[in-house]
């Protein structure tokens, strides 16, 4: 065989597969161009008609379309090539952008909320701009969870209702310890009388407890709420009065004739001063109190020590002590302190300043146990209510005893004022039925009473 011709029929059959492989490439170019290029009129009607293909299903519409947007310089750049978007990248960063926009919206809301609550609270943070201590109550963060202090809530409230079962049994027991009686003309009245509390004080001399005495003291307390100030208004016996079922007389007759009852009106009727509410003292009483509250200071004159001790002597022999018992020593002048019978004979005497001067001393020692009385409910209750209390006589009822005693915590910074009726300039001496007495301007004094009482001008 002929080499050259075997050369040759390798060649044509090389040849041969090139034109077939580049037959097919022009075919396969033609069919991806025809499927991006529109095919012209001529050629669609030569084209054989395509097979019918199943119909697509069409793609869920995107939640948010607006984070799918191509940007046109993007689509610029690709030459019209196309752009393959991954789905889960874009929902999984919609997903954290979704996360982000709720965080800020919560700051933007706890931010709001803690300037509403400064800007409620600036008024009464003195101009500090509502910061308070980390737990205080600063801000929402700070304050207390509804929860909580609901719960704290009750626990002060059981704690006051407790205090103030416990604070009436307390004081039920003490009244229980004075003596009561019950006058039928003052029952249905109130204990107030245009915002004031008017209890007559009346000391009495009985010797015994069967004996009602004299009223050797009469002091009107008069607490009002409106003038924050305690009136203490002394009345002298001697004072010529018209008493109601009597004819004329001292004041002090009205209780010798009708007792506390009978000494109100008696009040009421001469000088305008509604009184519905009394307590009646004795001797005894008297200086157990002051003895419960430590005893009082005062500035005493001489010729006063020596009244003390001779007024002692009656009172030593009442109590079976001997006659010069507690006696003060006669040389001592100046600022003493006097226990509880002291106390008592230095308001009794009458000789130095005539009842004026009574009247005035019993005010001086009353004003002092007053002021004395908070603190020595504190450091010595048992003497307060063993030493007064069984030696004490009202009308005032349990109610109102325990209503007194809720408020007396207000009366220690209440201002105690000193009165006597009658007025200097308004009494007269005169002698009327053998009888030394004062006629009073009863015109002047209601007035002054009025405007000192009840705060009227």
């Amino acid at each position: 065989m002929n080499p050259m011709n075997n050369n040759e029929n390798e060649m044509e059959r090389i040849r041969q597969g090139l034109e077939g492989f580049l037959y097919e490439t022009e075919k396969e170019t033609a069919k991806e161009t025809a499927k991006r290029r529109p095919i012209s009129p001529d050629l669609r009607a030569e084209a054989p008609r395509p097979r019918r293909q199943p119909p697509r299903r069409r793609p869920a519409p995107q939640r948010y379309p607006e984070h799918r947007e191509v940007s046109l310089d993007l689509a610029e750049h690709t030459q019209n090539k196309p752009v393959y978007v991954d789905e889960r990248a874009v929902n999984k960063e919609l997903k954290e952008a979704k996360k982000v926009l709720k965080k800020q919206k919560k700051i933007a809301k706890m931010k709001a909320e803690a300037e509403a609550y400064k800007a409620r609270n600036a008024g009464g943070n003195g101009g500090g701009g509502g910061k308070k201590s980390k737990g205080g109550q600063g801000g929402p963060e700070g304050a207390p969870k509804k929860g909580k202090g609901k719960r704290l809530f009750i626990a002060l409230l059981t704690i006051i209702c407790l205090f103030a079962v416990i604070w009436c049994y307390a004081m039920t027991k003490i009244y229980g310890k004075m003596n009561y009686s019950e006058i039928p003309s003052f029952a249905s009245a109130g204990i107030k009388d245009n915002g004031v509390v008017n209890v007559l004080l009346i000391g009495s001399d009985s010797r015994d407890e069967t004996d009602e005495g004299r009223s050797d003291a009469m002091i009107l307390l008069s607490i009002s709420n409106s003038t924050k100030t305690i009136q203490m208004t002394s009345f002298l016996r001697d004072m010529y009065v018209e008493i109601p079922g009597y004819e004329g007389n001292r004041l002090n007759a009205a209780y010798a004739f009708g007792g506390p009852e009978l000494l109100m009106e008696t009040i009421t009727q001469n000088f305008d001063i509604k009184i519905d509410r009394y307590m009646v003292v004795n001797f005894k009483a008297f200086a157990n109190l002051v003895d419960a509250v430590g005893g009082v200071k005062l500035e005493l004159s001489n010729d006063e020590v020596k009244w003390v001790n001779a007024y002692l002597n009656e009172y030593n022999l009442l109590q079976g002590l001997p006659i010069d018992n507690d006696y003060l020593d006669e040389t001592l002048s100046g600022e003493i302190q006097l226990d509880g019978p002291q106390a008592l004979a230095y308001s009794r005497n009458r000789y130095i300043g005539t009842d004026f001067g009574r009247t005035e001393r019993q005010r001086k020692v009353l004003n002092q146990v007053i002021k004395k009385i908070p603190g020595a409910m504190v450091t010595n209750p048992t003497g307060i209510i063993d030493g007064l209390f069984p030696n004490l006589t009202t009308n005032v009822t349990r109610g109102e005893f325990i209503y007194l005693s809720s408020v007396a915590w207000k009366l220690a910074a209440y201002d105690i004022e000193q009165n006597m009726i009658p007025l200097q300039g308004t009494y007269s001496d005169a002698n009327i039925r053998g009888m030394a007495v004062l006629q009073v301007d009863f015109e002047a004094n209601k007035k002054y009473l009025k405007e000192k009482i009840y705060n009227e001008k």
